[in-house]
């Protein structure tokens, strides 16, 4: 394994560094908005600017990586994000932050694509689970870590701007330097919403509520903990534990769904999240205990997706993977790019714990959802996909799935290995 993993050393580390900074970015915008005044709703337009951004990059990434190739590409999007991050500091007015989010996530996205997919081109067969959950687990660690970076000054400061656009710019150097081969870029995902349908409905309402819950907690997460009282570092914490206990509990979670009927496992964790997200909003008058109660409430969401990526690839035929994958990845995208505004809307109306209860609706709908798909007879299984953490990045990512990887030379065509 060890072997497999020392060439694309650098790759991990030019992602980690650029998580770093946009995680930082992510929750600063968020604090620096509410001290500036920004009402909720935009600051849930600023949120859901990103996730438009990143939707829109998933089809506008791919041509242009093409076109002037990886190493190109990943300087000139990462660059363009560096330059974004000190405007932010720079103008601070709504309405610029939203255009410069929207720019944001399709940077980013863009990034993300040419770091998965050359991950992908070269990770074997046989070794694909192992280096896609050591992805993931990069993926989670530097976003944990980058919520703590929020200490080293004010919000209301410009350090922390200039920090962000520091480590996003550092990212280019490992990535710059690796001497391995520059793969083909994939195209922009094929989406087929009558695929999904067709396959697995409960799949596809997983992949919108889940994007309307987590899109909403990327967006307003930081804005609800300040607006509960919790200063800078309780904020740092506060998005720290949900995203530590998501990484905590995605594997135990995932045999759960493994070992049985994938609907009852889907409606037992959206159920829980559901609880768990009254327990936040109960918890929003006890100041850091809320620390504890988003940890549980993260610990449970961040498995609701990739259960119902698991689900989608039970009932798809192995040609259908890749396409099905992404175009969920998709629904999910667009319940992302909604759910910030609509927590805003609901913030500004009710107060700070509209957002959980945001949460808690997502997450009861889909355990009504999949409680009422029970009713009926499973659909027939073409072959028992396997739980596999994850959080949404590009589509790209999806290849390196193991369940997404291509049979070998030798394998009957149509059969997965």
């Amino acid at each position: 394994m060890i072997k497999h993993l020392f060439p694309i050393t650098a790759l991990l580390t030019g992602v980690a560094l650029l998580l770093l900074g946009s995680g930082l970015l992510g929750t600063l915008l968020a604090v620096r908005g509410s001290a500036e005044g920004f009402s909720d709703i935009f600051l849930g337009l600023i949120g859901s600017g990103y996730f438009a951004g990143f939707l829109a990059g998933s089809f506008i990434a791919p041509p242009m990586i093409r076109r002037i190739g990886h190493v190109r590409a990943f300087a000139f999007f990462a660059a363009g994000t560096a330059a974004a991050t000190l405007l932010y500091g720079l103008v601070v007015t709504p309405t610029a932050w939203i255009a410069l989010r929207v720019l944001t996530g399709t940077a980013l996205v863009a990034l993300y694509t040419i770091i998965e997919s050359w991950l992908n081109s070269q990770a074997p067969r046989e070794q694909r689970g192992r280096i896609f959950a050591i992805y993931m687990m990069v993926n989670l660690g530097a976003l944990a870590l980058a919520q703590q970076l929020l200490r080293l000054d004010e919000a209301t400061a410009f350090t922390l701007f200039a920090v962000s656009a520091v480590l996003v710019c550092l990212a280019v150097m490992p990535v710059s330097a690796t001497r391995l081969v520059q793969p083909e870029p994939g195209k922009a995902a094929h989406f087929s919403l009558r695929l999904l349908m067709r396959a697995a409905p409960l799949a596809v309402a997983g992949g919108l509520l889940s994007g309307l819950a987590m899109g909403a907690f990327w967006g307003m997460g930081a804005v609800y903990a300040g607006r509960i009282g919790l200063a800078d570092d309780g904020v740092a914490l506060f998005m720290s534990a949900a995203i530590l206990g998501g990484a905590l509990l995605q594997w135990p979670l995932g045999a759960f769904s493994d070992q049985r009927d994938r609907r009852l496992a889907l409606a037992v964790v959206a159920l829980a999240a559901a609880l768990a997200a009254g327990l936040l909003a109960a918890s929003s008058f006890a100041g850091y205990w809320a620390i504890g109660a988003v940890a549980i409430y993260g610990g449970l969401a961040f498995a609701i997706y990739p259960i119902a990526v698991a689900l989608l690839v039970d009932h798809l035929a192995a040609d259908d993977l890749l396409t099905g994958s992404s175009g969920l990845l998709l629904v999910h995208g667009v319940g992302a790019a909604i759910g910030p505004l609509a927590a805003g809307l609901m913030m500004d109306w009710i107060g700070p714990q509209a957002l959980p209860l945001h949460f808690a609706a997502m997450q009861l709908l889909l355990a009504l959802a999949a409680f009422a798909s029970l009713r009926h007879s499973e659909p027939e299984i073409s072959e028992p996909g396997h739980f596999m953490p994850m959080l949404r990045t590009s589509t790209t990512v999806l290849e390196m799935m193991p369940a997404n990887a291509p049979p070998p030379s030798d394998a009957p065509a149509g059969k997965r290995g």
